[in-house]
């Protein structure tokens, strides 16, 4: 099989576009080539680079969740580097002026309530405003672009984690989501995309043969990035989503939990590509940092059948179901990453969440064909 390329590894194909043009680039870490060389540097020794942008968790990787992010001037490229997620999250004009032309290059992960998609959009919505071309350097999808999961999200549910009626796992490539917004959202953005070089839709993360760099903190590892779909709704509760663990979003537990009883539980469901293990940890920070929890750890034994959304829902149902002390500490900070009110309230049972959203999979996934740069 030939190799995968990702958007960065082709950017010489574009050197028409970049050659002369003062660039500005929004990245972080995981904007690597194949060799594992920061797109930040390739481009700052081939072509004129004059500012870089820091998403979330900012432009080196080193905040957490949530954590503001400051304008500075990075140490090695000696540019300036804008906040993207702190007093703002939009680029200020006037930075705008010392470019030609915006590159994105940030490896996503496929789940709609992951900030940098929105990064991307408020960028292109400037870009258009002030008449400047984007780049987007396509990366894979890790998660594949076959399966598609989760209700959409409800317009007043709109946020920094949900701007645009999506499922929470939405099978298409960040260049996608860019050709999709720009078009049916009517951004007007001058938008160009690199896509990436022998990439199928059916392909997984093993099947790419590339290098994993962690996108943020809490997504070490393409499991995680998998489990995420389900358990990230876990942020809202007082149940830990593994944060302040080697297994962030792979495994769940609170101090009140019977681990034993849930793993059983669980297990009773037979949930396609996923066993499930009791287990025991102290967070060293986040939620419970330094107490004694007790949960379940989900291991992925098939990636291909698995359904990670459907797995997060019946976890929650289990735990909701067997322990009283269970509380939404966040209430609209759940239904915004649900995208809606009915899980948290109670209104639909998990069986009618996910009939409903196997409805409004498909139909996205129709919606959004005309914006597929890679076939099946």
């Amino acid at each position: 099989m030939n190799a995968v390329d990702n958007g960065i590894d082709r950017i010489r194909d574009y050197h028409a576009l970049l050659s002369g043009r003062r660039l500005g680039v929004i990245s972080n870490p995981s904007g690597v080539d194949r060799s594992l060389a920061a797109s930040i540097d390739i481009i700052a020794r081939d072509y004129r680079l004059t500012a870089l942008f820091a998403p979330e968790h900012g432009i080196r990787g080193d905040h957490q969740a949530g954590q503001a992010v400051a304008d500075d001037v990075d140490p090695v490229l000696q540019v300036p580097v804008y906040s993207l997620h702190g007093q703002r999250k939009r680029i200020d004009p006037a930075q705008l002026s010392a470019i030609d032309l915006l590159v994105y290059d940030i490896q996503d992960i496929g789940a709609r309530f992951y900030t940098y998609l929105y990064t991307l959009s408020y960028a292109m919505e400037e870009c258009a405003r002030q008449g400047l071309p984007l780049l987007v350097l396509d990366r894979i999808n890790p998660l594949g672009c076959t399966v598609v999961e989760g209700p959409l999200l409800r317009d007043q549910y709109q946020s920094f984690v949900g701007m645009y009626p999506m499922p929470a796992r939405y099978a298409l490539t960040v260049g996608e989501y860019a050709r999709w917004i720009n078009a049916e959202f009517a951004i007007g953005c001058e938008l160009h995309v690199a896509p990436c070089k022998n990439y199928r839709r059916n392909m997984g993360f093993a099947a790419c043969a590339l290098p994993w760099v962690a996108p943020s903190p809490n997504i070490p590892t393409p499991d995680s990035a998998l489990l995420y779909i389900g358990t990230c709704i876990f942020e809202g509760s007082n149940v830990s989503e593994g944060r302040g663990t080697t297994k962030p979003f792979e495994q769940v537990g609170a101090p009140y939990i019977d681990a034993r009883r849930l793993q059983e539980r669980l297990a009773r469901h037979e949930l396609p590509g996923v066993i499930w293990r009791a287990t025991h940890f102290i967070p060293t920070s986040s939620k419970y940092a330094g107490e004694l929890c007790h949960g379940v750890q989900a291991h992925i034994s098939d990636s291909r059948t698995l359904r990670p959304f459907s797995v997060g829902m019946w976890l929650l149902h289990e735990i909701r179901e067997q322990h009283p002390e269970f509380a939404w500490t966040a209430p609209a900070h759940a239904d915004r990453l649900f995208g809606d009110d009915v899980l948290r309230s109670g209104r639909e049972d998990i069986p009618a969440i996910l009939a409903r959203a196997e409805r409004e999979c498909e139909d996205f996934r129709e919606r959004s064909r005309p914006y597929w740069l890679y076939g099946d």
